[in-house]
């Protein structure tokens, strides 16, 4: 259970930016269980929070229901339909001056829509792109590698996509997303989900794979979006697959630019883990702002 999102909807119940049915399906979610949903729904009846209205800062643009303004970033988690018109939902950041900007998706690791994935959404808001995470887990997130290993296991990859796909499009309607396309970036699981984003919409205007998993040369060909690849020598996917990937981009005449970082493990970006190389992500991380603002505008 993500105990942050849980607490973000209590507040947005409590102080009346969410009625009790959208609580409850949105808890639900994220607990796991109908009867804990009610249960916590009785609790937040039982202790209201009447007296603690939202702090609203009247020379900004009021924030959206269930969103707050931190510092100078509006964040806060949003729903958008989805093809068959179910509920699916992400997680949003972006600058509050209201000034247009360029969209970004921001693809989850195996562990799910994690503190660590918001804080990559926050970092590029505050760079002023306008940046959606979507949650493929749909409320859940691991802790544990068993437990990431069998969300992993039960996700849909091609499903993913489409929601993914639902993601971009949700951006693109908003009035503060400027241009006909949108970046996308993730990490292991999600760099794999970038690729296979990439090779299924037209709508991705650039992309960006922290050691995500490859596509076959014969795949790679038919990608239609910039692609921007990192990977390290110590990781559990080979270079050469990379490599190869790349080649084939170059091949088919798709801009393409990929780094290699000696010694970087798998998930070297990642601050949270013992995985994490300071070194390489304090290089990939200009790049990868680079890569957008060179490609989206």
């Amino acid at each position: 259970m993500d105990r942050i999102h849980v607490m973000e909807l209590v507040r947005s119940f409590q102080v009346g930016e969410i009625d009790r049915r959208t609580f409850l399906k949105r808890a639900t979610t994220a607990i796991g269980s109908l009867a804990a949903a009610n249960t916590l729904l009785a609790a937040c009846a039982a202790f209201p929070n009447e007296d603690a209205p939202p702090v609203i800062d009247e020379s900004q643009p009021a924030a959206a229901p269930g969103m707050a303004t931190e510092g100078d970033l509006t964040v806060g988690i949003v729903d958008y339909p989805d093809t068959d018109d179910e509920t699916l939902m992400g997680y949003l950041a972006y600058p509050t001056n209201g000034q247009a900007a360029p969209g970004i998706i921001v693809i989850q690791e195996w562990w799910g829509l994690n503190d660590h994935i918001k804080d990559v959404a926050r970092r590029l808001a505050n760079e002023g792109f306008v940046v959606l995470a979507p949650d493929l887990y749909h409320g859940q997130v691991a802790t544990e590698p068993d437990e990431a290993r069998k969300l992993v296991m039960e996700l849909d990859n091609a499903e993913a996509v489409k929601e993914i796909q639902q993601a971009i499009a949700y951006l693109q309607a908003q009035e503060n997303v400027s241009g006909d396309k949108v970046g996308v970036v993730g990490f292991c699981m999600g760099g794999g989900l970038v690729l296979r984003t990439a090779l299924a919409s037209d709508n991705v205007g650039a992309a960006v794979v922290y050691y995500g998993q490859p596509l076959d040369p014969a795949e790679a060909s038919q990608v239609k979006a910039p692609i921007l690849t990192f990977i390290g020598t110590e990781d559990n996917i080979p270079v050469e697959g990379v490599e190869a990937m790349h080649a084939a981009f170059e091949q088919a005449g798709i801009k393409n630019e990929y780094h290699v970082y000696e010694g970087a493990q798998h998930a070297f970006f990642n601050d949270t883990r013992e995985s994490y190389n300071e070194q390489a992500a304090a290089d990939a991380w200009p790049r990868t702002l680079a890569w957008f603002h060179e490609n989206l505008g």
